[in-house]
């Protein structure tokens, strides 16, 4: 089923087709980020009208609320919140970063406290496979150790040989590779011998697809890109290639540049959440007053339903007015354009 075929190539950049049971992925190719189960304020008609091929979600907030048992008795996650495309859960393994002041990571696994409530989980390799194998998404991910890339590079070293050690249990607990393809997780901060030693070893076991990890988290964009030039020549041709967490047009670009075939990022929404669309004049801010009597959309030649029907003078009337229709309309915009860039390349 999860077969990857390369259809052609310019310099390191790739085009391909990765075949899933919820159909094939055109690559290079973006995903929103559904968190909790949705793509704020979009709903998966939207998202399919846009272009969307391919929706995140997240296995940590799945775990604590609704809980991955319900999803299980709802049909899985597609069944449950209707989309019916590809889907890609993490294993949780942002969150041993994220919550860094409320875990403690030890080799079978990490401790931590919900967020909502302050009460205690624990998470090993085992446990994070159980749960995105109840999720049910096409591609899930090894349970691994995010470490901060400025770290010391003896404990930069501990957290990537816990990733290979996690990742061959992550393995030997896939309960479903005939119906969800397990990717494993590159690590090793900006180090180029530790990234370069992680590539190789998470290369050599039997993922049907390789991500990489641990980049997107505070170092510059030099030490990622350096970082992705290390990596990217020692990863199988026929596997897919995923880079998490990023999501900035160049960031897409530089990425594609270098080999890389997956990508994901909360940017997008993130921003038109926070009244800021991408255009070709880079981010505009639309609360602005100089957009209130602007009649042009917010890219001309964008071809999403906002930019074919409103305004910018209107989109900035919905953000006086603090209409929540206008995180919706700038989401739209903002996902279509990094679609689009994806298809351009592509």
């Amino acid at each position: 089923m999860f077969e990857y075929t390369l259809h052609a190539t310019q310099g390191r950049a790739r085009a391909g087709t990765f075949r899933t049971p919820h159909g094939d992925l055109q690559t290079p190719v973006f995903a929103p980020v559904g968190t909790q189960a949705t793509v704020k304020l979009l709903t998966p008609a939207q998202l399919e009208e846009l272009g969307a091929t391919l929706v995140l979600s997240n296995t940590y907030h799945l775990y604590l609320r609704p809980g991955d048992e319900l999803v299980r008795e709802m049909g899985g996650l597609h069944n449950f919140m209707q989309w019916h495309g590809p889907m890609l859960t993490d294993s949780g393994g942002f969150q041993v970063f994220s919550l860094a002041d409320s875990r403690k990571i030890d080799e079978d696994g990490v401790t931590f406290k919900s967020h909502i409530d302050g009460s205690r989980h624990r998470f090993t390799p085992e446990r994070s496979i159980q749960i995105q194998n109840n999720l049910g998404a096409d591609i899930i991910m090894a349970f691994d150790e995010c470490a901060d890339p400025y770290a010391e590079r003896t404990y930069l070293r501990a957290a990537m040989e816990r990733t290979h050690r996690w990742a061959e249990r992550s393995l030997a607990a896939h309960q479903r590779p005939d119906e969800q393809a397990l990717f494993g997780i590159v690590q090793g901060g900006v180090d180029p011998d530790l990234r370069a030693e992680s590539a190789q070893f998470i290369a050599s076991l039997p993922f049907p697809g390789i991500a990489i990890g641990g980049l997107s988290v505070g170092e510059t964009k030099e030490e990622m890109h350096r970082t992705l030039d290390v990596v990217t020549p020692l990863l199988p041709e026929d596997k897919p290639r995923y880079l998490m967490g990023v999501g900035t047009p160049e960031d897409l670009i530089e990425g594609v540049r270098r080999g890389v075939d997956i990508f994901d990022c909360v940017l997008p929404t993130r921003l038109a959440r926070h009244h800021a669309a991408f255009s070709p004049e880079g981010r505009l801010n639309l609360m602005n007053a100089r957009f209130a009597r602007d009649p042009r959309p917010i890219d001309e030649t964008c071809d999403c339903y906002t930019c074919r029907t409103f305004s910018r003078a209107y989109i900035r009337h919905l953000i006086q007015a603090r209409e929540f229709l206008a995180g919706t309309l700038i989401s739209i915009h903002n996902l279509r354009a990094l679609i689009r860039l994806m298809e351009e390349m592509r």
